[in-house]
């Protein structure tokens, strides 16, 4: 019988699980993160199911010798070394499509938050109780230009409220969908032509090898003047001392982000601190510009919260176990692969 461990789960996430007679059975329930320190815990289990902040690198894959099965309740797998988990036979499926409604609409409210400055309108009545316009003077998105970095299932339906905006559209991709592109009425171009003529720059790309730091020190310089920055997707897309001192010196006028370079880290900073954990220069770099981004004015900070709906993590919860039904049966699904790039 094959032994599953659910780790990182919510007391809502449980009560879900238990309505699975077949599953409760033969798992057991962990609140907490895999990592280096509690690996061995898990050595006995073949399946484990964890969110994104279980971290499955080479030191915690060589503590759980029955591993073989991880089913991450993401669709991001940044978390996991898959060139390792492929060399060591361990299967990886995530959850690719839960959010492609959750995220977007997500985006569109920190959009919406950020170029209309209602965090600020709200704030200012509440804090002061003045109903004072000085300051609050925000911009339309009708008949801006939006630039979706990434056209998968999220940034597809990004495109869609867009249009609902009436705003002109331009997208990148390695695969362009050119008959979802004129379905919509949008058009694809470089990267750089995005870079230069979009008003507005929203990411929707997985993390990896390819994408990290995919707007730079070096690229960051094309983006139109005033643009807004958009990242709901991982936080090492966008390089952070760079997107800081363009939103210093004024090229980018704002930017909405719900992730962000090292979060895992910003997270746990003080147990990182205490033990000595922070190693690299660069980490702490990082760390230390993501608390200047939270002070700026112009910049609006969630928790990695855009795919946190009801019906999302019902559908987290449902393909995840879709996936481990199908592993069990031999017809995995959903499979990532260390070979997959942008």
């Amino acid at each position: 019988m094959n032994k599953i461990a659910f780790v990182e789960t919510t007391e809502w996430e449980r009560d879900i699980l238990n309505n699975f007679p077949q599953f409760v059975e033969i798992a057991d329930f962990y609140p907490q993160a895999i990592n280096e320190e509690n690996a061995s815990e898990f050595q006995d289990y073949e399946i484990i199911s964890s969110f994104i902040n279980s971290k499955f690198n080479q030191e915690v894959l060589n503590n759980l010798p029955n591993l073989k099965f991880i089913a991450t309740r993401s669709t991001g797998f940044d978390h996991i070394d898959l060139q390792y988990c492929q060399e060591k036979q361990i299967m990886v499926s995530n959850v690719p499509s839960y959010g492609s409604h959750t995220v977007a609409e997500y985006t569109f409210g920190l959009l919406l938050c950020l170029v209309r400055k209602i965090y600020q309108a709200y704030d200012k009545v509440r804090e002061t109780g003045s109903f004072e316009l000085t300051g609050l003077t925000g911009e339309e998105l009708f008949n801006k230009t939006i630039g979706v970095v990434g056209t998968g299932r999220i940034g597809k339906n990004v495109l869609k409220i867009s249009r609902g905006f009436e705003m002109k559209m331009l997208a990148f991709d390695l695969y362009p969908d050119e008959k979802l592109a004129q379905e919509l009425g949008f058009s694809y171009v470089s990267r750089d032509q995005l870079f230069q003529e979009s008003d507005i720059i929203t990411f929707h790309l997985p993390y990896n090898q390819d994408t990290h730091h995919f707007l730079n020190e070096d690229n960051i310089k094309l983006v139109k003047k005033g643009a807004y920055i958009i990242n709901t997707s991982r936080g090492g897309i966008i390089e952070t001392s760079a997107l800081y001192k363009a939103l210093k010196s004024g090229q980018i006028k704002g930017a909405a982000l719900d992730v962000l370079e090292e979060e895992g880290d910003i997270k746990e900073e003080q147990e990182l601190m205490v033990k000595g954990a922070i190693k690299e220069p660069e980490q702490l770099k990082t760390l230390i510009l993501n608390h200047l981004l939270i002070d700026l004015d112009n910049v609006l900070i969630s928790p990695h919260n855009a795919f946190n709906t009801f019906e999302g993590l019902a559908s987290i919860i449902s393909t995840t176990l879709d996936n481990i039904k199908a592993y069990i049966s031999n017809q995995p699904q959903n499979i990532v692969s260390a070979r997959l790039t942008l």
